[in-house]
C-alpha cells in the first residue's frame, strides 16, 4: 500500500509541473485560384464568360448549369423567351428570390445593372443566411430574352462556412451579367 501511495504522489507531483493552456482558435484557410475567363461555347440564344475552373452543362430549353466542382456548387441558368410576358417573368423572378425569406436572415436590396449598348438590363439579389440559394440574378433585353441565374451548393447551407465561396461565385455571377450578349 505504501508503494502505491508513493507512486500516486510521484505522478501527481510530476504532472503538475506545467500550466495547461487552451488550444488557439483554428481559422479556415481557403485559397481560390486567380480567375481566367473564357467565353461560353454552347448553342444558346445568349453567351457570357465563365471562369476556367468551371464546367458548363447543357440542359434542354436553353437552360444550363455552370458547375464549380471544387466548391461543390453550381449556378443554374434558366432562359425564357419573352412573348408578351415580361411583367410575369419579372414577378416570377422576384417571387423565387423571396421564397427564401423563411430561412434567410436578410435579402439585400437588388443591385441594378444596365448596359444599353448590349441591351442587357437586370438585377442581382444576395440572400444572407441559411437559405438554399445565396445569390440570384435576372437579365433581359426587355423584348425577346429573359435569363435567370441562381447559386446553389450541394450541401446543407451553413452560411458562415460557405460565405467565402459565396463571395467568390457572386463576383463570377456579376461578370456573367457584365459579359452577357444576346444572339439574334
Amino acid at each position: 500500500m505504501r508503494r502505491f501511495f508513493l507512486l500516486v504522489s510521484a505522478i501527481l507531483l510530476i504532472s503538475c509541473g506545467e500550466e495547461t493552456l487552451p488550444k488557439p482558435k483554428g481559422y479556415l484557410s481557403l485559397e481560390y485560384p486567380n480567375k481566367t475567363y473564357k467565353k461560353l461555347n454552347l448553342n444558346k440564344p445568349y453567351t457570357f464568360q465563365i471562369t476556367e475552373i468551371t464546367k458548363s452543362k447543357n440542359l434542354p430549353k436553353n437552360w444550363m448549369k455552370v458547375e464549380y466542382p471544387a466548391l461543390k456548387a453550381s449556378v443554374d441558368i434558366t432562359y425564357r423567351p419573352i412573348e408578351g410576358n415580361l411583367r410575369e417573368l419579372l414577378i416570377e423572378s422576384e417571387r423565387l428570390v423571396f421564397e427564401h425569406a423563411i430561412k434567410a436572415d436578410q435579402i439585400t436590396a437588388p443591385v441594378e445593372y444596365a448596359n444599353p449598348n448590349k441591351k442587357v438590363y437586370g438585377s442581382l439579389y444576395q440572400i444572407l443566411g441559411n437559405a438554399a440559394s445565396q445569390v440570384q440574378f435576372h437579365a433581359t433585353d426587355s423584348s425577346k430574352h429573359f435569363l435567370k441565374g441562381s447559386l446553389f451548393f450541394y450541401t446543407k447551407p451553413n452560411y458562415d462556412s460557405i460565405l467565402p465561396a459565396v463571395e467568390y461565385i457572386k463576383n463570377d455571377m456579376i461578370h456573367m451579367m457584365e459579359t452577357l450578349e444576346w444572339k439574334e
